[in-house]
């Protein structure tokens, strides 16, 4: 796969285009995605998995023993937990979350997908993200996968970029429109 083509760049393109090719090589790109989605999950919930990825305290030995044990505990795949024992050794823990971004749009690209990163108030409901989802899908005429983020500071609407494109239907930057018309 290819980096050339902006798809994904940096220390993070790097690793996650290595991984990928190596999860591509041994036909197992569905098992790596479904090990790096557990691992999202997992760091979002899990405080001392953070630390872990983040300290710069923990040695290149321990940080590979605790990924190792991390890796098994969630029954992760071995291309997966091998990678993160190279991520400990190299002291490139903290590049995961990146990493892991950057795997699903490699993994996107090769569907034929484009991801939509999408900002609402609240929490979209099920209904409303295979709505928005429909949308977008005829939209762009092609097959979407959605990246979902919430921020209540938006108060409502939703923001949605694809590649370069966004659109902003926010009612925080409708109301920061008007201001600005009403100042003059």
């Amino acid at each position: 796969m290819e980096t050339s083509g902006g798809i994904v760049a940096g220390i993070s393109g790097r690793y996650a285009t290595a991984l990928y090719q190596l999860a591509q090589d041994a036909k197992a790109t569905d098992k790596v995605a479904a090990s790096l989605a557990a691992l999202t999950a997992a760091l979002a919930e899990s405080a001392d998995l953070k630390s872990l990825i983040n300290s710069p305290l923990i040695d290149r030995a321990d940080a590979g023993k605790a990924v190792a044990a991390t890796a098994k505990a969630m029954k992760l795949d071995k291309l997966t937990s091998n990678f993160l024992g190279v991520l400990a050794q190299g002291r490139r823990l903290a590049v995961l979350p990146a990493i892991i971004a950057d795997f699903g749009k490699l993994s996107a690209a090769a569907r034929g997908e484009v991801t939509a990163h999408v900002t609402s108030a609240r929490k979209l409901d099920a209904k409303q993200t295979s709505a928005l989802l429909a949308q977008l899908k005829t939209g762009l005429g092609r097959d979407v996968a959605l990246d979902l983020h919430v921020d209540p500071e938006i108060l409502g609407g939703l923001v949605v970029r694809v590649g370069s494109r966004m659109i902003d239907s926010s009612i925080a930057t409708k109301l920061n429109t008007l201001g600005q018309r009403l100042k003059g």
